[in-house]
């Protein structure tokens, strides 16, 4: 059995939580925080969000369990301004315990999510759930599985061995047989990375038909997926256009692709407008389309805060409603995986900038990525949009989310993890009960559960068992029944 995650409690270098002063009822009434918003047809009643988490409460079919049901309704007694449903999946392909929407058979799952939401929230959230594509990408393999059986020999490696004309066979052995360090340097770059981190498809891989027809197939995908989710009940859909999955790598400017899709600006946003026509096109102008976008790559050669000044403003200029901006969390840059374990994209620089810890510099994650929504919203205003633009990154707290607002780094502010340490925290703001709040340590404790795909929770109060789940005479348990599933209500005092 593996051990629980470590968390970074104590650290000679890492930042200290801000000293915070919650507002009373009245203050958070005049606040921007606590204002409304329009996303297209559909208005928020605050700036607040719970940005999209995987919590890995799903199924191998993709389907809406119990667990979801709970996760998604704890989150909704905070009655946050607007939830984002975690990345769903627009294929019906097998994607571990993911959620998808990829076929009519997720429809009745998502329509009693999205029942519920309203329920617990009294009508008070709006709900959009995150629609992804992704490529393929494989475990790594022992070397000698790759040997054997996925390296595709080439004339090269006999030149590099000696041994023109031997059989295939022949040649596998020698291989085997190297030092590892000259087997290396035998082999390609590409071979070397599908040796050492297991083979991963990119959008440049266009020898692929697969690959190749993307742009032909993603725009109706999209589309059918985006109008599932509105006879679901959804209020809007949230392209995920950020971090290491496929539209992400199109906006890239590792984006080489020669066939009008790559290689420029203008070519490597193509794809996601064409993506934002379809859906548009399939579910109307009365339903809420916005994007997740990165404000910066963080990787060498990646893409930089004034392509996604770009990207947002041609975006803007196409209508979508709303762009709420991350940053990093990149397979490039990514840690090698154990054998038989698939490289994770928030293992490497550009991870830790999407997810800081408060170990990552004497600055922290508080507000960290605030500057980069502030160039991006920038850039759409002086296009003459006023398209909503989201700030995210280490907000955990009224004072640093009002300032953002009030400064104009973002028109509505994503707080993850302190969503998940505490659901109740906008409610309690809200009501003037903020010293009643779990703050968030940023320790990402939660972060290496979902790197290994076990149920996320928060070491705050996984073990407080104490409190039965609302609606039950029980607590719900991890797989392993060590953890509760849900955080323990909340009773105003």
């Amino acid at each position: 059995m593996q051990p629980e995650p470590t968390t970074n409690l104590v650290h000679p270098a890492q930042a200290k939580l801000p000293p915070e002063r919650w507002p009373t009822r009245e203050e958070a009434q005049r606040s921007l925080l606590f204002s409304p918003i329009r996303y297209g047809v559909c208005v928020a009643r605050t700036r607040s969000w719970v940005p999209a988490m995987v919590p890995w409460r799903s199924i191998e079919d993709g389907s809406v369990t119990p667990d979801i049901l709970d996760w998604y309704g704890r989150l909704a007694d905070g009655r946050p301004g607007v939830i984002v449903v975690e990345a769903t999946g627009i294929r019906d392909v097998p994607s571990g315990p993911l959620l998808r929407i990829g076929g009519e058979r997720f429809v009745p799952g998502l329509s009693e999510l999205t029942r519920v939401v309203r329920e617990r929230s009294g009508g008070a959230t709006r709900l959009f759930v995150q629609i992804i594509d992704f490529l393929g990408i494989r475990r790594r393999p022992e070397k000698e599985k790759y040997l054997r059986r996925f390296l595709v020999l080439r004339e090269e490696h006999r030149a590099g061995l000696r041994l023109p004309g031997a059989s295939d066979e022949a040649v596998r052995e020698a291989l085997l047989a190297l030092p590892h360090e000259r087997l290396l340097a035998l082999l390609s770059p590409r071979e070397r990375e599908d040796l050492e981190f297991g083979a991963r498809e990119r959008v440049t891989d266009t020898h692929l038909p697969h690959i190749a027809e993307l742009p032909r197939v993603l725009p109706e995908l999209f589309a059918d997926a985006a109008q599932r989710a509105r006879l679901a009940g959804f209020d809007g859909v949230e392209l995920h256009y950020a971090h290491a999955y496929t539209m992400a790598s199109f906006l890239s400017r590792t984006n080489t692709r020669a066939d009008g899709y790559g290689g420029s600006p203008k070519a490597r946003v193509r794809l996601p407008l064409e993506v934002l026509a379809a859906v548009r096109t399939r579910v109307g102008s009365d339903f809420t389309v916005g994007c997740r976008l990165l404000g910066d790559e963080v990787i060498e050669g990646g893409s930089r805060v004034e392509d996604a000044a770009f990207y947002a403003t041609e975006l803007a200029r196409a209508g979508i409603d709303f762009v709420s901006v991350s940053k990093g969390g990149r397979f490039e840059d990514a840690k090698q995986p154990k054998v038989g374990e698939a490289a994770y994209p928030y293992t490497g620089p550009s991870g830790q900038e999407c997810m800081p810890t408060r170990t990552i510099d004497a600055r922290g994650p508080f507000g960290r990525n605030l500057e980069l929504s502030r160039a991006i919203r920038a850039a759409v205003r002086a296009a003459g949009f006023e398209t909503p633009i989201g700030g995210a990154g280490g907000i955990n707290s009224f004072e640093l989310a009002e300032r953002a607002l009030r400064e104009a780094d973002c028109d509505f502010v994503a707080a993850a993890r302190q969503s998940l340490a505490d659901p109740d925290w906008w409610r309690k703001m809200e009501t003037g009960r903020g010293s009643q709040i779990r703050r968030c340590i940023f320790s990402n404790y939660c972060e290496a559960l979902d790197q290994r795909h076990k149920q996320v929770t928060c070491q705050l109060w996984d073990r407080d068992f104490d409190a039965p789940d609302p609606g039950r005479d029980d607590v719900a348990r991890s797989s392993d029944a060590k953890r509760r599933l849900v955080p323990p209500p909340w009773v105003p005092q």
